[in-house]
């Protein structure tokens, strides 16, 4: 087959979106030996006449999407494996056994190849954060998670470190003036940027009402553990960034995709439970397959949050730094919480959901946050198949938000901010350091997994106000 790609669709007049990624899907996997001209033929017939293509296999979901016919929510049923498949685990001793648990439950699904888990994991919804999943041509939208793409940014800045202390004020400003946190509302200058204009806000039913919440969120931060934060990198001898190894002012973001990505994630969850039936414990890992029309729009609104995510970073570091005149050498952006589609170390391709997971292909860069007086680390990947290319996404938390309110008084906290060196504007006892694991030993428990780049200390901390 020759390449088929989204314009050659366009050309022949297959003008949806999801009509396209469904054929292009379909025709990597059955049409293999079609030369392009002989596809574009077939598919001009299909599109003049879809009803004489019904009753063939190959062709039938095309035709029917042609007609428009729209899928019933009828269900499959499926069983568990009665063996797990292989799972790699890093730091096993920190993790808690609820979080290995469900790992083990994952890895029973018939659709799971291989899976890994991360040594700041603990107990999520479906998969835990924290784990890895590398599956067959079938999508879980809980192992992606609520927050779609929810990721770091860091831009390492042309100041050296003192610059925090001359114009500790003016960061302090920028930083009320320029950020936003929580659910509601949003920045005071409507911010632009062309994820926007996504066509899929206009082809994608369900997406329509989204957009006006993403267009006033765009550029803010959620509750929770996300943050934006100054402090100062020190990057390490001989660093794969091309910067001199010293010490230089950076700006860290942990952000995600709002209402957009939580709206998406509980439609298509609800829709993967109601259509994959599994045994009741293993139900929330219910999937979408890649070949159905629900399992391609997932995959069109999954990718659009991530770039909305994004988009995000780039808004609230581009504001913080024009508002405070100053330029970035070089900025790093990972995805968590997201799903890729990859090749295995045997060539078999699969979709690797990384849930709370940095990926860390061969010479990738990412970023491991610890906690708001702890350091954060900016790593390269070493590209490891038996961790399904990935390294944690962070500490990791070592308490529920709840323990860590009983266990931390704001006193406690505040001495345990000052004695870091660190200022915080907003944030909550329950983000408090000690919610987290050791980064320390976190960080040591993957070392076969990353080289480390750089290591970054939080200065002047912004989190949302409970």
């Amino acid at each position: 087959m020759g390449n088929l790609r989204t314009k050659d669709l366009s050309k022949i007049g297959y003008h949806n979106d999801q009509l396209r990624s469904l054929v292009i899907t379909i025709a990597s996997k059955n049409f293999k030996h079609h030369s392009k001209q002989q596809l574009l033929d077939l598919l001009v017939n299909i599109k003049n006449d879809p009803e004489a293509f019904l009753d063939n296999e190959l062709t039938r979901k095309i035709a029917e999407k042609v007609i428009g016919k729209v899928e019933g929510q009828t269900f499959k049923a499926f069983e568990l494996q009665s063996e797990p498949v292989y799972c790699k685990t890093y730091g096993g001793k920190g993790i808690e056994s609820s979080a290995k648990k469900q790992m083990e439950l994952a890895s029973l699904l018939p659709i799971s190849v291989q899976a890994a888990l991360m040594p700041d994991a603990h107990m999520g919804f479906g998969l835990p954060i924290g784990g890895v999943l590398a599956t067959d041509n079938a999508i879980i939208p809980y192992a992606v998670g609520m927050d779609i793409g929810c990721g770091m940014a860091i831009s390492i800045i042309d100041e050296s470190e003192t610059f925090l202390k001359r114009f500790e004020y003016q960061i302090k400003q920028a930083l009320k003036n320029h950020t936003h946190f929580g659910m509601e509302g949003g920045l005071d200058i409507r911010q632009e940027h062309e994820v926007l204009n996504s066509h899929l806000f206009n082809e994608i039913s369900f997406l329509k009402p989204l957009r006006s919440k993403a267009v006033k969120q765009l550029g803010t931060s959620g509750s929770g553990n996300h943050f934006v934060e100054f402090g100062e990198i020190a990057l390490s001898e001989n660093n794969t960034l091309g910067l001199p190894a010293k010490k230089y002012t950076a700006l860290l973001t942990h952000s995600g995709s709002r209402g957009l990505g939580s709206a998406i994630a509980r439609h298509y969850t609800q829709i993967a439970m109601n259509t994959c039936k599994l045994p009741r414990q293993a139900q929330q890992l219910a999937w979408l397959d890649m070949n159905s029309e629900t399992g391609q729009e997932y995959w069109l609104t999954m990718n659009l949050a991530g770039d909305y995510a994004q988009a995000c970073h780039e808004r609230i570091h581009a504001n913080l730094l024009n508002a405070l005149g100053l330029k970035a050498l070089l900025v790093v952006e990972n995805h968590h919480n997201f799903a890729w589609e990859e090749q295995l170390a045997d060539g078999k391709k699969v979709i690797i959901h990384r849930k709370g997971a940095t990926p860390a292909h061969e010479g990738e860069l990412g970023i491991i946050p610890g906690s708001m007086t702890t350091p954060a680390y900016l790593v390269s990947g070493k590209g490891v198949s038996n961790a399904l290319y990935s390294a944690s996404h962070g500490a990791g938390r070592a308490m529920s938000r709840q323990k860590a309110k009983d266990n931390m008084t704001v006193s406690s906290m505040k001495k345990m901010l000052t004695n870091a060196g660190v200022t915080l504007i907003g944030g909550t006892v329950e983000e408090n350091p000690l919610a987290y694991k050791d980064i320390e030993s976190v960080i040591a428990a993957q070392k076969e997994l990353v080289d480390i780049q750089g290591k970054f200390f939080p200065r002047i901390v912004r989190m949302n106000k409970e």
